[in-house]
């Protein structure tokens, strides 16, 4: 089964990951039920997609909740990647650095995650109150420690920059803060989006980390679902739904974006896959370091974005997607 690599080799992981947030938050909250998400993990593993993302804020803490009842039976099989530094409040989310709370908030993702170890331990955001490498150094006494084996940081500063219509250096105020905090302790992941219809990573971050062994855990390689071809212009979504009022999401901008699920369709076509995996062996084909991380809710989601390792495009599948039409409308 092929394995992928973070930080430099040391923690192997399978070649797609898991992204647990939407069994927990974000999404249509009437469709995440306890027994439902908890088969569609342990199908992630019986599939070989190792690495399991979640996250302190996701519920709050009920995602880290539901992920500790499946690591109580598999713990040995399973990547496990935490975040800290978010506090959700009723109308609002803040950022809290101070090394003080970072080391209470591992202390209870472990209570929660029921283990003694997380093996990749992120910074969701940097407090803007707190110099980022006392966070940082916070977190590299926890790998002394041996609560935390590998520390990584969820990348910033590219939504401004995307609103202002920018296309390149939406990456640099991520990459200052990698090279700040590589001074303190290294750096053996970065999170960050990466799709078919949200390449600019490719640009810039990617190629820091390929340079530094830095893996790079790919959020959003399906759309938040539009890759998929499962969503329909103008369906609508429930309230409490991000996509509900996300731009991309209108009926007008997904009618507008459909060229690039039919490209995906298309090349699916041939490979006898589904849109959801060529989109996700596109990810895959940015390099070895690079693990896709798909959202899912439902077991056959997780064996099918499980089967995307099995799916090699070759040079002219890759061309093709590559000369589909930019995604249309702002992705903020």
């Amino acid at each position: 089964m092929e394995r992928r690599t973070i930080g430099a080799g040391a923690l192997g992981v399978g070649a797609v990951g898991l992204g647990c947030m939407p069994m927990s938050w974000a999404y249509t909250s009437s469709r995440q039920r306890g027994e439902a998400s908890m088969r569609t993990v342990h199908a992630a593993l019986d599939e070989g997609s190792t690495l399991l993302d979640t996250a302190d804020m996701y519920g709050p803490f009920t995602n880290e909740l539901l992920i500790g009842r499946v690591l109580r039976e598999r713990r040995a099989e399973a990547f496990v990647s935490t975040k800290c530094g978010l506090l959700v409040g009723e109308q609002h989310i803040v950022a809290n650095g101070r090394p003080g709370y970072v080391k209470r908030a591992c202390d209870a993702s472990l209570r929660r995650l029921q283990t003694d170890t997380i093996d990749l331990y992120q910074l969701h955001r940097a407090d803007p109150e707190v110099p980022v490498e006392e966070t940082w150094g916070a977190m590299a006494e926890l790998v002394s420690a041996g609560k935390v084996r590998a520390l990584g940081l969820c990348a910033v500063g590219a939504r401004a920059g995307r609103r202002a219509g920018a296309v390149t250096g939406l990456y640099d105020a991520t990459i200052r803060q990698l090279e700040r905090v590589q001074q303190v302790f290294p750096v053996a992941a970065v999170q960050a989006e990466l799709s078919v219809w949200s390449p600019e990573a490719l640009a810039t971050l990617l190629p820091w980390c390929a340079a530094r062994g830095v893996g790079l855990l790919a959020a959003m390689p399906l759309g938040n679902g539009f890759l998929t071809g499962t969503l329909t212009p103008g369906q609508g979504f429930e309230p409490d739904d991000l996509r509900a009022r996300h731009p991309r999401f209108t009926a007008e901008m997904m009618a507008a974006n459909q060229p690039l699920v039919v490209g995906l369709r298309r090349v699916a076509q041939r490979h006898g896959a589904t849109p959801a995996q060529v989109a996700l062996a596109w990810v895959l084909a940015q390099g070895p370091q690079v693990v896709p991380v798909p959202g899912a809710k439902r077991e056959r989601w997780a064996r099918e974005n499980a089967g995307a390792a099995q799916v090699s495009l070759t040079r002219a599948d890759l061309a093709e997607l590559a000369a589909l039409p930019p995604a249309q409308g702002s992705w903020d």
